[in-house]
């Protein structure tokens, strides 16, 4: 997918068509291999390959969208699994013997095989459904073949046709040429980097612009490039996993994790783009003629494509062109701090172009310091250049952590995934076969090669999984229809059907789910014969695929009952306990770890919250209440501001902590201990509402906490409750955005009056101006402060935009109430008495 995401003005059209063909054609090439193989190939090994169907199957686990380091890892992994489940099978078919086996029976060892197989954390994803497709397989067909199954032999059959699927996935993966992760990561890098440089462009010609038309064009083309880049971004992460798997072991690598430094990169561009959006008008006061300029040579010498693409020739020295334009744009900068909170986001713009001009010449390429230090960045104008070592950390030989499998990390929440697919195999398996005998693998199969990771959306999931599987088989028995006396031509015919599913595996109406179900459905009528009439196994095999799909949702429904729209507003009330916390935390004398780790723990609580908003999205309504998609959507888009505002915060800070030593007036911590206190409102006003707001957001239903505090005789008032905290959480409500604004001007101006009076110790200044020195750190404090200071009245902003967020859910799911947030907190506190 490396090339969709294209920063000219040519339509993505035709890359599209690209990606797909090539696709198809490894699929295409892959399953042609294992057709040739198991239809015209030698008797003996057609003998060993007894079951062809498996081998597509297999052909598509590992092929689909797969580079050259997918499959390596696809070997090894069907290797693996093969161990994994036919060892054990092997041993309980000669113990119990295949005559033995019932339905029962059958189900019953399905099911225990699978959760053999699932409890252990470490597994590959695609090691487990293999490995659960052929413990599906051994233990059917054995029940169905009854004394005619070998028990030694039987599983060695299944083991042979994965071996051939697994097989012709590394041939159609070498043929023309192989497609290497590593060259999907250095294009999707390349372009990301690309993208980055273009998107740095429209964004300081939006703040040099000289109206607000001109600066409302760029800032949109550099949205734009925004939403491409992290496309680009997931590109990037999604295969730079392969990589490890197409290097010599005993090599060290050259890069890791490209698209974490990447992604450091473009963090600064949002804080830019946060700032443009938030500067009142056009042009920026603040910017004079030579800021100006150096802003722009700042801009056209600093393309991320130059510094930060990781596969480029190691660079010994920074270019010098940008150390210069770097340090002359430190020289200029503020000089003081605002006096008014309506010229912080231009001071903030400044702020995050510092950040991204530091990354780039950063000493490591892993490290997160927003800033060099002032007295090696002067001695590096004056000739003395700074060398750039970058250390790369060793990657773990992929099998060490495959093989760590073995050391089972069992959870309670593991234990529940394992006994979910176990009794949705067994009871899949056994009402298959109850069906019918010879066809009740079908059943399960689509279950075992469907297991999922995480969560999913049961129904939305089920739905295409169906319908998938109806379109491929249907297309399959046509084919049958109209090429029924020339097979070539009918297995030929599959060439535009792969064509067509890559399209709907990147579609969001089917997704990899529906184009896998349908490629499956037509591959095993289309390639294979002397399985019966097609429209027979057609019906049968579509019957067989709604029992499996049917007992999934039914075990998912009685094990997992929570609904995605419950489990959204709970992780919801968890995002904003976590962000109570960090915004708790922050200090200037807070440690950037701490900061870092509760920052990260926020995000992380973002993260899950989207994921959950996007699988109540597509969960079925029935007798519930509608899901408010709108209203979570504005709440997670505060809270992912905040996320960024939270780092934005940490890095001035931890530059402020930097540069403490170099302050002779009193003690760094008496120093910012005075503009703490300052910080201290802005905290207030932000957690005492976060607080209110999580215990809000908890509560099912207002109507049942008012009848409670009726049925216990409780009072309660909203200022003078029990509790005595609503007057305290309403502080933020209470306050009009001109109240907020002097609070953020009054901590402007007290910053201000500590700033003048900080100096500057005594340093070995290598020939360097004193004078010089001082004006430069104090530059860059009074630019830090001011980040702080915009960082935190943009907190309170998105804490305000929450508040109607909250209001307006609560709301929703109380529609005959007026709705007070901070009565229904002092209610909440009443009962708690």
């Amino acid at each position: 997918m490396a090339s969709i995401f294209n920063h000219s003005n040519r339509s993505s059209a035709p890359a599209v068509w690209r990606i797909c063909l090539a696709s198809a054609f490894r699929t295409a090439l892959a399953c042609t291999i294992v057709g040739c193989t198991t239809l015209y190939g030698p008797a003996s090994l057609r003998r060993q390959v007894a079951f062809p169907a498996f081998s597509y199957v297999t052909v598509i686990l590992i092929v689909t969208d797969a580079t050259f380091g997918d499959t390596l890892r696809g070997c090894w992994l069907g290797l693996y699994a093969t161990v994994q489940s036919l060892g054990p099978a092997i041993l309980s078919l000669w113990l119990i013997g295949p005559a033995r086996l019932s339905n029962t029976t059958t189900a019953l060892a399905v099911a225990l095989g699978a959760f053999v197989v699932v409890v252990p954390e470490s597994t590959h994803l695609v090691a487990k459904r293999i490995a659960l497709g052929q413990i599906v397989i051994v233990y059917v067909i054995a029940f169905s073949n009854g004394i005619h199954t070998e028990a030694v032999m039987h599983p060695m059959h299944v083991a042979a046709s994965t071996g051939i699927g697994i097989l012709a996935c590394v041939l159609a993966l070498l043929v023309p040429i192989p497609r290497l992760a590593s060259q999907e990561v250095k294009h999707n890098c390349k372009l990301l980097s690309e993208n980055g440089s273009e998107r740095l462009k429209h964004l300081v010609k939006a703040f040099c612009a000289e109206d607000s038309t001109s600066a409302l064009a760029s800032i949109s083309q550099a949205k734009s490039l925004a939403a491409s880049g992290n496309k680009l971004l997931q590109s990037v992460k999604r295969y730079q996993e392969s990589m490890k798997w197409e290097r010599l072991p005993f090599l060290k690598p050259q890069f890791t994790n490209p698209g974490n430094r990447m992604q450091e990169l473009h963090v600064p561009l949002r804080g830019m783009e946060m700032a443009l959006i938030s500067i009142p008008q056009f042009p920026v006061t603040e910017l004079d003629g030579e800021l100006k300029d150096v802003l722009q040579r700042l801009e056209k010498n600093s393309s991320l494509g130059t510094i930060s693409l990781p596969f480029d020739p190691l660079l010994s020295t920074v270019p010098e062109s940008i150390a210069e334009d770097h340090m002359k744009f430190l020289q200029i900068t503020l000089k003081a701090i605002p006096k008014t909170h309506q010229d912080l986001p231009s001071c903030f713009f400044f702020f995050c172009t510092k950040v991204l001009h530091s990354k780039l010449l950063s000493v490591k390429s892993s490290t997160t310091t927003t800033t060099t230090t002032i007295k090696d960045s002067l001695i590096q104008q004056n000739g003395k250049s700074n060398n750039i070592d970058h250390s790369y950390k060793q990657n773990r030989f992929p099998l060490k952590a495959i093989w760590g499998a073995f050391a089972m990390k069992v959870s309670r929440q593991r234990l529940m995934s394992a006994l979910k697919c176990s009794l949705s195999l067994g009871f899949s398996v056994l009402l298959g076969l109850i069906y019918s005998k010879e066809n009740g693998f079908w059943a399960g199969l689509p279950v075992a090669i469907s297991l999922a990771a995480a969560r999913e959306a049961t129904f939305r999931v089920a739905n295409v999984k169906a319908q998938g599987t109806v379109l491929g088989t249907v297309y399959g028995v046509l084919g049958c229809f109209v090429f029924e006396r020339f097979f070539p031509i009918r297995f030929l015919s599959l060439l535009p059907w792969f064509v067509f599913t890559s399209f709907l595996q990147r579609s969001r109406m089917y997704g990899q789910a529906g184009g896998i179900s349908a490629v499956i459905g037509a591959i095993l009528i289309l390639g294979r014969k002397n399985y019966g009439p097609p429209s027979e196994f057609a019906i049968a095999r579509i019957i067989e695929t709604f029992i499996g799909l049917s007992c999934s949702i039914m075990v998912d429904l009685l094990l997992q009952p929570t609904r995605s729209s419950t489990l959204t507003k709970i992780q919801l009330s968890k995002c904003l306990d976590t962000l109570r916390e960090c915004m708790d935390s922050v200090s200037l004398q807070a440690s950037k770890t701490c900061l870092d780790e509760k920052q990260k723990r926020f995000q992380a609580h973002v993260n899950e919250l989207n994921k959950f908003i996007g699988e109540a999205e597509v969960e079925p309504n029935f007798w519930f209440l509608p899901f408010h998609s709108a209203c979570y959507g504005k709440l997670s888009k505060s809270l992912s501001k905040m996320v960024d505002l939270l780092l934005f915060s940490a890095h001035a800070v931890e530059f402020l902590q930097q540069e403490s030593h170099k302050l002779l007036e009193g003690s760094w911590k008496e120093i910012v201990s005075k503009m703490d206190s300052e910080l201290e409102t802005f905290k207030e006003l932000v957690v005492s509402s976060l607080k209110c707001f999580q215990e809000v957001s908890s509560i099912n239903s207002v109507t049942v906490l008012k009848n409670e505090l009726e049925k216990r005789n409780i009072d309660h008032d909203i200022e003078m409750g029990k509790s005595g905290k609503a007057k305290g959480t309403s502080r933020l409500a209470d306050r009009n955005k001109d109240e907020i604004d002097k609070i953020v001007n009054a901590f402007l101006e007290h910053s201000q009056h500590v700033v003048d009076k900080m100096h500057v110790n005594n340093v070995d200044d290598d020939g360097l101006n004193h004078e010089k020195v001082m004006m430069m750190i104090k530059s860059q404090i009074v630019l830090s402060i001011s980040a702080i200071g915009y960082c935190m009245s943009r907190l309170v902003r998105e804490t305000k935009e929450i508040e109607e967020g909250i209001k307006e859910l609560v709301q929703w799911e109380n529609p005959s109430i007026h709705v007070n947030l901070y009565e229904i907190t002092s209610m909440i506190h009443a009962l708690q008495k």
